[in-house]
């Protein structure tokens, strides 16, 4: 069995589960039926919905038939004519087929017929695209959402319209989200940042982070067994040493729209390092202001329902604050989360980085840190910074606690 990814609106992506076709014939039907349930109604005088499918149109028509009615469109006779003058009602997404469905009902239908990847692709376009803010009002939609990047960050774009009950919802769903994103990557941040490893001690401290394979094999080297392998009776593992200076890190985020998923990242890892030994985090968002959240940097949770995603950006500004909290060059690290798409003066913002950069600052500058590290941003921007001394990339939050790992060495 195979799925489909298809558009029932311009840019909108759904999946249908459809059946093995055994003959041409048959190829013709299964081809027909997936295009009707990409084009929607429109396709209606040409092709028809088959009986199995009657589920799966109601579900695509209840959402994504808001696409079209976003857009002026009207549904004249047979719901395709668009003549000016035809007349004929709107296409209203309340009315689907005659039943008075609730975005409540949709997402329980929806949950049942799709599979689970298409069914997180249509929530995120629920709540971000269309506008169904009140599945957050409903215990049981929220409970029956699936957490994920995507719809954490759509929530956060439209965080600022959601009324008290619905704002109740969006924390349930954040919280899920970054519990799960923290599950997964405080692991990579202790192992890369968590201590520097001490060989000459051997620790009892049996994990595989301090696994010393070296020391392993000299250790069993007079080990062999009959086909000449090597038997391993003495696991070494390394100690690790604990800082004897603390590191400063200061993590400043860009507000801007763009940066809703690299903020999500940037909260969760500062809360990981405010845990971690012999570092002191300063957490910072910033627009055209600027804010200092390092009292909330523990609870990324809080941090990203206190951001204000929008508006202008300052990137300058932000950097001289950072500039004013560096207490010991040598050990501080500065890194900029940003589109570098900079409203303030640019020659002030390279001034500051020279500065930063010239008194042993360690400066990076991330257009993305999220899972896809792949930016939009301002190469001319990256490109002056980069000759100004700071480091310039796009890194998954793994390769992210890496890099600090190897600064903080």
């Amino acid at each position: 069995m195979t799925d489909m990814t298809g558009s029932p609106g311009p840019g909108v992506g759904t999946v249908a589960p459809v059946a093995p076709a055994s003959a041409p014939g048959a190829a013709d039907e299964e081809a027909a039926r997936r295009w009707r349930l990409v084009l929607g109604r429109y396709a209606a005088e040409h092709l028809s919905v088959p009986g199995q499918d009657a589920g799966l149109e109601r579900s695509l028509r209840y959402l994504y038939d808001r696409e079209y009615a976003a857009r002026g469109h009207r549904a004249g006779r047979g719901e395709h004519d668009q003549r000016p003058g035809r007349g004929g009602g709107t296409l209203d997404p309340s009315a689907v087929q005659g039943v008075d469905w609730t975005a409540m009902t949709w997402l329980g239908e929806a949950q049942k017929l799709f599979p689970r990847e298409t069914f997180e692709r249509m929530q995120v376009d629920a709540v971000g695209r269309y506008g169904l803010t009140e599945l957050l009002a409903d215990e049981a939609a929220v409970e029956a959402l699936e957490p994920s990047r995507e719809l954490a960050t759509a929530l956060l774009q439209v965080r600022g319209r959601l009324d008290e009950r619905a704002a109740v919802g969006l924390r349930r769903v954040i919280s899920k989200v970054v519990e799960d994103v923290v599950r997964r990557l405080r692991p990579r941040f202790m192992t890369a940042v968590g201590g520097r490893v001490d060989r000459s001690r051997r620790s009892m401290h049996r994990v595989a982070r301090n696994f010393d394979w070296k020391r392993t094999v000299r250790a069993n080297l007079g080990r062999l067994d009959a086909q000449g392998r090597v038997v391993v009776q003495d696991v070494r593992f390394s100690s690790r040493s604990k800082r004897a200076l603390t590191w400063d890190v200061i993590v400043l985020v860009d507000q801007s729209g763009s940066m809703a998923s690299s903020l999500l990242y940037s909260a969760v890892c500062a809360g990981i390092l405010t845990g971690l030994p012999g570092i002191d985090v300063r957490l910072v968002l910033f627009d055209t202001s600027v804010v200092d959240m390092t009292h909330l940097a523990h609870d990324p949770v809080s941090v990203l329902l206190t951001a204000q995603l929008g508006g202008g950006t300052d990137i300058a500004r932000a950097v001289r604050f950072a500039e004013q909290q560096v207490r010991n060059p040598s050990r501080t690290v500065v890194a900029l989360v940003s589109d570098f798409e900079e409203g303030g003066s640019v020659s002030e913002l390279l001034a500051a980085v020279r500065r930063l950069a010239s008194s042993g600052v360690r400066l990076l500058g991330l257009a993305a840190l999220d899972e896809a590290a792949e930016p939009a941003y301002d190469r001319g921007t990256a490109q002056r910074l980069a000759e100004a001394g700071m480091e310039v990339a796009a890194l998954t939050p793994e390769r992210f606690a890496e890099w600090l790992g190897e600064v903080l060495a």
